[in-house]
């Protein structure tokens, strides 16, 4: 289903990402996995990363070979800098370039503030900030001798308003938030465009760990929701694919929410 959805959006618009090779974190499920088929299917070459097994991993790069595209399974953590390495070396040695970085790897723990620990806190933060951090400072080098290079985060709606059980969470969407207009104040000038996306409440595994056993709050969540549903993880990767493509050449340090409505409320 999730390719038949995939192959009809693209066969509505010409291969925007023609040629292009990108490198997706997070990339064996969810918004990283729906985001690495779409790009696929607008002619990028994709390697995935992923702290899951690489055999899971290698499942997205299947499903990539299968709609005509390339790709490359790395099982790493983003947060660990030799692990970073491994999968640029890798995406370099086997298509020469990096254009696109999509960094969508994260992780939520779901606690009451006084129950979160240091190590929770601490692990939070290490793969959606640092690693996002890490992740971006080692593609930049080769971006900056290219003269070009999109870089995508993906934030979250918790990076503008709260959510009860997951402080650590929520500062660490709200640091990312602010690295991207960083980043792009520091980097718009060189030919590198830095934005992220904003994704509000999306079917994913991370959601599920929070609504399972509470039909009451999938109840609220889409009833707080102006659009009536939950999202899927293809209803984020347009605006990912559109901020990768030479149309968002002018878009620089920008968060591009993708919520259903659910921060006009």
């Amino acid at each position: 289903m999730l390719l038949a959805l995939c192959g009809e959006l693209a066969s509505m618009n010409s291969k925007r990402l023609n040629g292009k090779v990108a490198i997706i974190t997070g990339a064996a499920q969810g918004q990283g996995k729906a985001t690495a088929l779409r790009f696929a299917l607008e002619g990028a070459l994709v390697t995935c990363f992923d702290i899951q097994a690489l055999e899971k991993v290698q499942e997205t790069v299947d499903e990539i070979k299968k709609l005509g595209s390339d790709g490359i399974a790395i099982h790493g953590d983003v947060s660990k800098p030799l692990d970073i390495d491994t999968c640029i070396n890798s995406t370099i040695k086997k298509f020469g370039r990096i254009d696109v970085l999509v960094n969508c790897a994260g992780i939520m723990i779901m606690k009451p503030f006084l129950e979160q620990t240091e190590r929770d806190f601490q692990r939070v933060m290490d793969v959606n900030v640092k690693g996002t951090f890490l992740f971006t400072q080692k593609v930049m080098p080769l971006m900056l001798n290219q003269g070009r290079g999109k870089i995508i985060i993906y934030a979250s709606i918790d990076s503008f308003v709260a959510e009860e059980n997951a402080s650590p969470y929520v500062a660490s969407k709200g640091a990312l938030k602010s690295l991207v207009t960083a980043l792009a104040v520091e980097f718009a000038a060189k030919g590198i465009n830095i934005n992220a996306v904003a994704p509000g409440q999306i079917d994913t595994a991370m959601l599920r760990q929070a609504t399972d056993g509470h039909p009451e709050l999938t109840e609220f969540l889409i009833s707080s929701t102006p659009a009536k549903r939950i999202g899927k993880p293809e209803d984020t990767v347009g605006a990912v694919v559109f901020l990768a493509s030479e149309d968002a050449d002018f878009v620089n340090g920008t968060t591009l929410v993708v919520d259903g409505g659910w921060l006009c409320l």
